[in-house]
């Protein structure tokens, strides 16, 4: 049996991840933890599971690795120097495991797979993400992770920069830009999580989408998470190291 605790356990998310840890056969729950809470009732646990705030992440990770715990983060707002800092805790912290990714879901880790396999394919290519009113960050972890990918499978093909002959615009509307991919947010009631990556030729579209309705469709990702992350000591960013 692995011990779990989780942090941010009164969320949407937080609670949800509870409930599948509590129904899993070789997991126990041995702790819900939020805000306000003493950390000290993890104790007894195996891995903390993270789904709080990018402005609590990073404690919260410096205080699982000091208490020799294993970790699965689901928060976002990772920049490549926060994870320069956790591989460099987990340097430190011989053994021990951490496993920070964007998005748990099985669909989208496959449609940034397939995203970054199809980029240096096409001429021009972008990011569409479409999310509820009530997400904190624009764009979304997933799209810049899928945009990272994108660029760095054209740069390593030696793709030339994407045509776009804008001149003049309004602030923002050509969308956020990262490592030279255009991401444009969407917020809206009646969304819950999707993304369009837009792959374009002349003459010719390809269009791979994701759609998650509810954060059951993160569960199976978390927990395989879970388990992966105990026999995996250091850093692993993504998913993708569980689908292989």
């Amino acid at each position: 049996m692995i011990g779990v605790a989780v942090l941010g356990a009164a969320g949407r998310m937080g609670q949800r991840v509870c409930q599948a840890v509590d129904g899993a056969p070789d997991l126990r729950l041995v702790a819900g933890l939020d805000v306000g809470d003493d950390r000290a009732g993890a104790r007894g646990a195996d891995v903390v599971v993270d789904f709080t705030c990018p402005d609590a992440v990073m404690d919260n990770l410096r205080w699982a690795l000091d208490e020799g715990f294993h970790a699965v983060v689901g928060t976002t707002g990772f920049s490549p120097e926060r994870l320069d800092q956790v591989r460099a805790w987990t340097e430190a912290a011989p053994g021990t495991g951490v496993l920070v990714a964007s998005n748990f879901s099985i669909a989208a880790v496959l449609m940034m797979r397939f995203a970054a396999a199809a980029a240096p394919y096409f001429e021009s290519v972008e990011v569409i993400e479409l999310h509820h009113p009530r997400k904190a960050d624009a764009p979304s972890g997933t799209a810049v992770s899928t945009a990272r990918a994108i660029a760095a499978a054209r740069a390593g093909a030696g793709c030339a920069a994407m045509p776009d002959a804008t001149a003049s615009s309004l602030d923002g509307a050509r969308g956020a830009v990262i490592d030279g991919v255009h991401i444009h947010s969407v917020r809206s009631q009646g969304l819950f999580a999707h993304q369009e990556v837009v792959l374009g030729n002349p003459g010719e579209q390809l269009t791979i989408r994701d759609d998650s309705f509810d954060p059951a469709s993160y569960l199976p990702g978390v927990l395989a998470g879970v388990r992966y992350v105990v026999a995996h000591p250091g850093l692993t960013v993504g998913m993708d190291a569980l689908l292989a």
